[in-house]
């Protein structure tokens, strides 16, 4: 597999004033993007990658602006919409999808077409050779992306997200490291 030995941080936006693709930050997502950007600055990120909604752009900015690197945006890391019942409400139809990936309501899209779709934009990422990159994407997206790479993450680890939120990949290897929450963010860089 190329890109083997890569590490891919993959991150989770921060605190949103919404869902829709023009959703902004709020001041909390704005300071903790800033303490993304300065615990992430040390480890001489090569790319920022980051799907086009205004929320993953905002978190990546104090990055880019940092590293003195591009955003790259890539629509294929847009967030999973696994679509709206009448009922259910989007935890409950995100809990049935994250469950039985080829599943979807109408209007959505299934779990494993969204896993391929940001998996795909993963490997074309992986082509370009760069030892370290950073990945910004949605909270659904971001745990189908994890359940690919060990199938214990899933509805119950979507609903811990933080956001941010921080995991560290090893392109061609097994296993995910968690960097947010009780990583090496700590309660003291990031709060709960």
């Amino acid at each position: 597999m190329s890109g083997d030995g890569m590490k891919i941080y993959l991150i989770r936006h921060g605190a949103a004033t919404g869902q829709s693709p023009e959703a902004d930050l709020t001041k909390e997502g704005e300071r903790r993007s800033e303490l993304l950007a300065q615990f992430l600055t040390p480890l001489d990120l090569e790319a920022v990658w980051s799907s086009p909604f205004r929320r993953t752009a905002r978190t990546a900015a104090p990055l880019v602006r940092k590293r003195g690197l591009p955003l790259q945006t890539d629509e294929r890391l847009s967030e999973w919409v696994p679509g709206r019942s009448a009922a259910g409400g989007l935890a409950g139809e995100a809990a049935g999808s994250l469950r039985r990936s080829e599943s979807c309501l109408p209007g959505g899209e299934s779990g494993h077409t969204a896993m391929s779709r940001g998996l795909s934009a993963l490997e074309e990422i992986a082509q370009t050779k760069a030892a370290r990159v950073a990945v910004i994407t949605h909270g659904g997206l971001l745990t189908r992306l994890l359940n690919h790479f060990d199938a214990r993450y899933g509805f119950e680890e979507w609903q811990r997200l933080t956001t941010p939120d921080l995991f560290e990949v090893e392109w061609g290897a097994s296993g995910i490291r968690r960097l947010g929450r009780d990583g090496l963010f700590g309660h003291d860089h990031l709060g709960a």
